[in-house]
């Protein structure tokens, strides 16, 4: 195969060139394009050679897309028209503006790119945004197959749901059957069937530790924390009910899926910048989603995680001597002073950046410019991707 000629388009820190590059493929990004300033420094710091356009996607002529003449366009567009937490504005919000732009570009290119990545948030499939794609790939004469997929198919203790589209240029085919209908798992390498993905059935929000169907439920308290006497929707401590215990547990019971401690840094030197603060104990703690090293969950890293608390990623327990319910046990009741030494002793933490790096896939020699402080590499890991699962994409895609 000839090396083919990448265009990487809102390319972030670079997830989609580190699937590359664990593709083993040959193949050259040339030209990454983002208009984030701190992604692009970092972008740089890790793909020296690669030229980065820091301009918008709508700043690229069709003479510039013709001129770069691209087999393959990597791309990622902005996720918030589609988010379910947010405002949903669709095509109609202007963020969106630059990905319809894309839409528009492809039929008028004299050479169209043989192959086609696009990763986006769960919602993104429901989207007229998503219609207007399928119905320019069918016009240009793609094939193409749908996913939504979590690092969990691929035993990463992580939960990330995310809509992935691959598309090929005819003639070419895809070595599996496609379908309309979405998949949730990637094909099996011999059959080219899909198989059950390692996630329980469940479909989680970003940022959230609560499945979707259970988000509008309004359970009963309960004082007793035994899974046998309460009622399945029954709180029991930290705000959480039987059935997200047992969920819980079935996540961590399920060996296909690595640990935590897999991912985590050792000997971490200064521990105290990732700890929890008295105030965030305090007013949180009924509603943090704890992991141990042992676990093999967490739920999805976003933007926010280090700043906010609530809803942005799970926290650490490091203390190896604690039981989390004794540390709950009646903590309501408890003075303010006992209730803080109780949550005090779990010794909750942060994952640091480079260990949600780890989760995500980034390799080792990724890593970050010292000027990029800690608070700006959580906000761009948590708009970052799963490179593991792009990796597998591309692989799909080429196949």
């Amino acid at each position: 195969m000839d090396s083919l000629r990448v265009l990487e388009l809102y390319s972030g820190i670079g997830g989609m060139h580190c699937a590359l590059k664990e593709c083993g493929i040959p193949a050259e990004v040339i030209v990454a394009v983002d208009v984030n300033t701190c992604a692009n420094e970092v972008y740089k710091h890790n793909f020296p050679n690669t030229e980065v356009w820091p301009k918008t996607i709508e700043g690229i002529t069709l003479e510039d897309f013709s001129r770069l003449s691209i087999d393959m366009i990597l791309m990622s567009p902005p996720c918030q028209p589609f988010t379910r937490i947010g405002l949903q504005g669709d095509v109609l919000d202007p963020r969106a503006k630059s990905f319809l732009y894309i839409l528009d570009i492809l039929p008028r290119l004299l050479k169209r790119p043989k192959y086609i990545l696009l990763e986006n948030v769960k919602g993104f499939e429901a989207s007229s945004a998503r219609d207007a794609l399928i119905q320019t790939l069918e016009k240009c004469e793609y094939q193409y197959q749908e996913f939504l997929l979590t690092p969990t198919c691929l035993g990463i203790p992580n939960s990330r749901l995310r809509y992935f589209l691959i598309a090929k240029l005819e003639p070419e085919t895809f070595y599996f059957p496609t379908t309309h209908q979405i998949l949730t798992a990637f094909p099996d390498s011999k059959s080219g069937i899909s198989q059950s993905c390692s996630d329980r059935g469940e479909r989680f929000e970003c940022g959230s530790d609560v499945p979707m169907k259970e988000k509008s439920m309004k359970p009963s308290i309960s004082a007793s924390s035994s899974s046998n006497t309460c009622e399945q929707d029954s709180i029991l401590f930290k705000l959480e009910t039987v059935k997200e215990l047992d969920r819980k547990q079935s996540q961590d019971n399920d060996v296909t899926v690595h640990m935590l401690e897999d991912y985590l840094e050792d000997n971490l030197q200064d521990l105290t910048q990732y700890l929890l603060t008295s105030k965030s104990l305090l007013r949180y703690a009924l509603i943090l989603d704890i992991v141990k090293p042992s676990c093999r969950r967490s739920t999805c890293f976003t933007k926010g995680y280090g700043h906010y608390v609530e809803g942005t990623g799970s926290v650490l327990q490091t203390a190896k001597d604690v039981e989390i319910d004794s540390a709950f046990k009646a903590l309501e009741t408890l003075p303010e002073k006992e209730k803080l030494a109780n949550l005090t002793s779990l010794k909750l933490r942060y994952f640091t950046p480079r260990e949600i790096a780890n989760l995500h896939g980034f390799p080792q020699n990724f890593d970050f410019p010292d000027k990029v402080t800690v608070r700006q590499r959580y906000r761009l890991l948590g708009n970052s991707l799963n490179v593991h699962i792009v990796a597998q994409l591309i692989s799909l895609l080429l196949r």
